[in-house]
């Protein structure tokens, strides 16, 4: 085994390349003041949690000032704090605190962007038509005789028209929600206000940055704009059928000139503040944001999006390091996010399930098994974590929290129900308050009730149920983590000839190694000392299906 485990002190540059970085996702995290969102004094008052779990660093989803249109991702000042969730005293005090635990910070920032309620915007509405103000976002005249129809049949990723029609009669562009307008990134005004904030948080302590929407800050808007017509108007289609970079919206070449000039501000501070790129683009296009000279890193959401297959994990995780490799970067890996069902209820779903067809029916069509989804959640986590790069966890993950898939309408919060027109029930299920202890009003999320009802099954997720108790999901979590950081050396695996079908089994370092039986029937185990598994191990030299075994 590796006698030195890697070094991700804050004086190491390359720390985030092998860590594992914790989403909080603040308003479902902890309540300190009992108004039933969370806040960042309860982030602050639970951190010894994230210390206690192992993680290297914990990246905050958005704590500014927001409508809450789209969860906070509708940012009304990108320098301040929501003060519901508090204020820049309580953020230095939790970037302190952090610090003092071990504990890298790094922040969700949202360039594409802002609120309809920023003042940018609201001076826009005032100034009108061919003002210097409406130059900062995508203001354009409709068609039709009276301007009555959208500059384009671009569509929303919310669903409905891109465009939203002003008093004056012109349209602006909003690849989100109305409450969201995009930001016009051939502004010098907007590229010089964005590097201000990034100074303002690497000033502050902020270790690093997960930028949203990565892929969709550079637009071709040149006129005539340019419908996509039969290639698809949410743009999807489109992207895999343009040439690459010549999408009118996403993933175009010109949006790396930005990240370039933004990692020249990364790399002024000491060490160099790290970022993750959230782009949803084809592997070979995602390596470019993930080049050293740009954020340095990116998600791969291709393994998010895989089914319990072992040989589409085996072909997209090779892919994913070859990726890696080719930026110069470390490869990521992540289950479980805002925006997802979580894994625990994801995995389950027979192939060619429709996510979305699932919340409607309340996740009852088809059922989920929760035990059977804990398993295999707890398998597919010790399997990502054994992998090289940098695993992202999602707050509850650690819990075996599964979606809570029957949150009835009238309590949705998310816009993609209304945007939709009821046809999609949208992101609520995976964001439901953290339980913490078994009793009270929200399980010791707060005081109070929750901003979203969390069912009475999570009393038995809480860690006050689970910590110190042999074999649950959160002792697993400590103890793989613990492990981990132990054994980490090197950034690469080889893959044991001539495993089973259906066995994931790869070495690391010649000194350990994983093997996962994602096929339904029991398989040989192979030889060696058990360090760790997901599940007890029946005995008889075998590794039953949907289990993870680190082996030295």
């Amino acid at each position: 085994m590796a006698d030195r485990p890697p070094d991700l002190s804050s004086k190491n540059p390359d720390w985030w390349r092998q860590a594992v970085i914790y989403q909080v996702y603040p308003r479902s995290f902890a309540d300190a003041d009992g108004d039933g969102l969370g806040d960042l004094r309860g982030l602050t008052q639970r951190l010894p949690h994230l210390a206690a779990l192992g993680v290297d660093a914990l990246w905050l989803s958005p704590f500014y000032p927001s409508e809450l249109a789209d969860g906070g991702y509708d940012v009304i000042d990108p320098r301040g704090v929501d003060e519901r969730l508090g204020t820049l005293d309580d953020f230095d005090a939790l970037v302190g605190e952090a610090h003092r635990l071990g504990l890298k910070v790094v922040v969700d920032i949202v360039p594409n962007h802002t609120s309809h309620l920023h003042r940018w915007f609201q001076e826009a509405l005032r100034a009108g038509p061919g003002s210097a103000a409406r130059e900062r976002y995508v203001f354009r005249p409709g068609r039709g005789p009276r301007g009555e129809l959208p500059p384009t049949d671009w569509q929303s990723v919310f669903g409905g028209s891109a465009w939203h029609r002003v008093a004056d009669g012109e349209w602006y562009l909003h690849l989100f929600a109305p409450e969201q307008p995009d930001l016009n990134w051939d502004n010098e005004e907007v590229r010089a206000d964005f590097r201000t904030t990034l100074r303002f948080w690497s000033d502050r302590g902020v270790d690093g940055f997960r930028v949203d929407v990565a892929h969709g800050l550079a637009k071709d808007l040149t006129e005539p704009l340019r419908d996509l017509g039969a290639l698809g108007t949410t743009g999807e289609t489109a992207l895999r059928h343009l040439p690459p970079g010549s999408h009118p919206y996403w993933d175009r070449d010109e949006v790396h000139e930005i990240y370039r000039d933004w990692r020249k501000i990364f790399d002024a501070y000491r060490p160099p503040r790290m970022a993750v790129a959230e782009a949803w683009v084809p592997g070979g296009r995602r390596a470019l944001y993930a080049r050293p000279d740009e954020l340095g890193q990116a998600f791969n959401f291709e393994y998010l999006q895989a089914g319990w297959d072992a040989e589409e994990l085996r072909e997209i995780i090779a892919g994913e390091l070859a990726t890696a490799r080719s930026a110069g970067a470390s490869a990521t890996w992540v289950l479980s996010n805002h925006d997802v069902v979580r894994h625990a209820s994801r995995l389950m779903l027979p192939p060619g399930t429709d996510p979305e067809a699932w919340l409607l029916a309340h996740g009852s069509a088809p059922a989920v098994d929760p035990a059977a989804g804990l398993r295999r959640a707890r398998a597919a986590t010790l399997l990502m974590l054994a992998l090289p790069g940098s695993a992202y966890l999602y707050q509850g993950e650690e819990l075996g929290l599964p979606e809570v898939a029957d949150l009835p309408t009238e309590v949705l919060q998310d816009p993609i129900w209304e945007q939709t027109g009821h046809t999609r029930k949208g992101r609520d299920g995976c964001r439901v308050p953290l339980p913490w202890t078994t009793t009270g009003p929200s399980y010791g999320f707060g005081p109070g009730a929750g901003w979203l009802p969390q069912p009475a099954s999570f009393a038995g997720y809480a860690v006050q149920a689970q910590t110190g108790v042999e074999g649950s999901t959160l002792e697993l979590y400590r103890t793989a983590l613990r492990l981990r950081r132990k054994l980490l050396d090197g950034e690469t695996l080889t893959w044991t000839p001539g495993a089973p079908a259906g066995v994931l089994d790869f070495t690391r370092s010649e000194v350990w190694r994983s093997v996962t039986n994602l096929g339904p029937e029991p398989v040989p185990l192979p030889p060696g000392e058990v360090l760790l598994s997901s599940a007890e191990l029946p005995g008889g030299g075998v590794l039953p299906p949907d289990t993870t075994v680190w082996l030295a």
